[in-house]
């Protein structure tokens, strides 16, 4: 029993500590997982999971791919595949099936496999995991297009592949006599109607349930897990890994049911799928034996090339013919399609199922799932970057911010920080407000930044940080909040609070950051701005260093922040140290030359009086359906 204990500590510590380097290195989380099983598996034989945790290995790892799916997808919104639905619809429609024949046929007179192992592993190669395309994704930071499409294709594939290996297996079982031909189309029928049929009625049941008031909050969570555990168990005994689509189904409607405490279940839901997905890894691979691997040769090799450099181009490039796609994205796509935990939990089931009809090379199978695995993952993890890049495909790779609040404030440090060469975007719901910033050329969203379309407009993953800039410190906090679990808590900031009384102070858990080491409100920054204070930026030298430059600022000057020479951004309020040579620092201060003081005074208040005429003959009203919502 303490044995067990230790293994199962052993397998959390390695999968989250494989995660932690991965993130602190900027390495695909997934080779750092497969190393790590290896190290516990083959190469030590610390970990057998099939020994150790007997017979409950199996429906442990189906039961864990299964909430996996579950959780992608509830990532799956039909808001942002509107572009790509064409090219996604054909690529399950017809590159699957088209994988599958090709996959066969090279498995069985490249890799030499027989013709119902060779069938059967050509159906589970479809799959394009995404446990694997998830973290690779998060790390990539491809454009909303073709991040879209890899994320559709890999989690509807994954649930499909599943089912050809299903169709694959009951044929060669009629084949050899061990089933009855007449049964099979109504199992298939059944099985399939029954996956979408329950996936997408126990997904209405839930969103009836949550809506009605009938679930806690504090229950919702748990009756989630545990309803797609269930779901997923009874719609198995129909039809084998039938369970699969059901999870997914009911994945995609509660993503686009309208629950208000989804955002919630979906963290706690990524919380669980990380630590299955690190877990399982290891465990797979650890389950790998030195003679499965021995058993590989070139002619395996040869096969997982073909594979890679000629089947999976010719099924994409040929499925996305007119498709919309662009002809980036298509290579892109024909090039990326690692595989993850399904293909080599399934190859594992229907490899013992073979050998118990008595395939005699059925155990191959499991090996050569392992060597796709691990060469996709290898090398899509690291090309996938370099890659997109290549092709244009890739979003800014230097660190940006949004301002949330329109002033001419958070215009001026707008104007400024894109004079520094920093993505920046100004968003506002008062077209008035974003006026000065357009006529400057400022990147700006017209709408409520916590509406759901500004999600998929915006994509908060292209900037590293945000400042709430309104005047309204309650509204600053809620969007800190809001946005705080996606950039990380250290990288939201608020300006300074209007009044610390206890009666008028937030919860110390709600909104961001303070800006500034010292509490400044917007009234007094909107005060500064009218007496003349502008936004500087200072490089520091070898000789003018930050002793020189505290020396020599001005009284009273707030520094904000300084942009290092490789870009990265360092808030002035949480370093941990101070700036370097090269570093630039981003100061609010009241200029030293008292003419440029007085300029910069005239012209913030003629500014001011300018806007409030403007205000006051109604210039600001404009037509929603015309302008909201939109980025320029």
């Amino acid at each position: 029993m303490e044995d067990i204990v230790l293994k199962l500590a052993v397998i959390g510590a390695a999968g989250i500590a494989a995660q932690w380097f991965a993130w602190r290195l900027q390495l695909p989380a997934i080779v750092l997982l497969l190393a790590a099983g290896f190290i516990a598996g083959p190469a030590t034989g610390f970990l057998d999971p099939a020994a150790d945790f007997g017979d409950i290995y199996r429906p442990m790892v189906s039961i864990a791919v299964a909430i996996i799916l579950f959780e992608g997808g509830l990532t799956l919104n039909f808001t942002e595949i509107r572009e790509t639905s064409k090219a996604v619809r054909r690529i399950i429609m017809y590159s699957g099936p088209m994988v599958w024949g090709m996959g066969a046929l090279a498995a069985h007179y490249i890799g030499g496999l027989s013709w119902p192992t060779a069938i059967v592993l050509g159906a589970i190669l479809v799959v394009t995991g995404p446990t694997v395309i998830m973290p690779l994704l998060r790390q990539a930071q491809l454009d909303a297009r073709p991040a879209s499409l890899l994320r559709w294709e890999a989690i509807i594939n994954d649930p499909i592949g599943a089912l050809f290996a299903v169709i694959s297996f009951e044929i060669i079982l009629v084949y050899v006599g061990l089933h009855n031909a007449d049964n099979l189309p109504l199992l298939f029928l059944s099985g399939f109607g029954l996956a979408i049929g329950a996936g997408w009625a126990s997904a209405k049941f839930i969103v009836w349930t949550f809506v009605r008031g009938h679930v806690p909050e504090y229950l919702k969570a748990p009756v989630l897990l545990s309803s797609v555990v269930a779901v997923y168990a009874l719609t198995n005994m129909v039809l084998e890994e039938s369970g699969l689509l059901t999870v997914t189904i009911m994945g995609v409607v509660l993503a686009n049911s309208r629950i208000a405490s989804l955002t919630d279940m979906r963290r706690f839901k990524e919380t669980i799928t990380t630590l299955l997905v690190s877990g399982v890894f290891i465990i797979l691979t650890a389950s790998l034996s030195m003679d499965d691997i021995r058993s590989l040769d070139f002619r395996a090799a040869l096969f997982v090339a073909v594979l890679l450099l000629a089947i999976r181009p010719i099924a994409i490039m040929l499925a996305t013919i007119k498709s919309g796609a662009t002809i980036q994205e298509r290579i892109l796509t024909s090039w990326i399609a690692p595989r993850g935990v399904v293909a080599v939990a399934v190859s594992g089931l229907f490899g013992t199922l073979l050998a118990d009809a008595g395939v005699e090379d059925a155990g191959r199978m499991v090996a050569f799932s392992f060597a796709v695995v691990v060469t996709t993952i290898v090398l899509h993890g690291f090309t996938l970057k370099p890659l997109a890049a290549f092709l244009n495909l890739k979003k800014a790779s230097k660190p940006g911010i949004l301002l949330v609040g329109g002033s001419r404030w958070s215009t001026a440090l707008a104007a400024k920080l894109k004079d520094a060469d920093v993505p920046v975007m100004l968003a506002d719901q008062n077209w008035n407000h974003l006026a000065e910033a357009r006529l400057g050329s400022i990147p700006v969203y017209f709408g409520e930044v916590l509406s759901e379309s500004a999600h998929h407009a915006i994509d908060p993953k292209r900037f590293s940080s945000l400042i709430a800039t309104s005047d309204n410190d309650a509204y600053n906090a809620l969007v800190c909040t809001d946005f705080g679990p996606e950039l990380g808590r250290n990288h939201v900031f608020q300006i300074g609070r209007i009044d610390e009384k206890a009666r008028q102070s937030l919860n110390f858990t709600l909104g961001g950051r303070p800006l500034t080491k010292e509490p400044v409100s917007f009234l007094d920054l909107r005060e500064k701005l009218l007496d003349g204070w502008t936004f500087q930026l200072t490089r520091l030298t070898d000789e003018f260093g930050w002793k020189s430059y505290s020396d020599s600022r001005p009284e009273g000057a707030i520094i904000l922040l300084w942009i290092k020479p490789s870009g990265a951004l360092v808030f002035a309020a949480t370093a941990a140290g101070t700036p370097g040579a090269n570093d630039r620092i981003l100061s609010f201060a009241l200029p030293k030359d008292d003419a440029r003081a007085e300029a910069a005074s005239q012209t913030a208040r003629k500014a001011e009086a300018t806007a409030a005429v403007k205000t006051a003959e109604g210039n600001d009203s404009v037509t929603i359906d015309e302008t909201e919502g939109k980025t320029t």
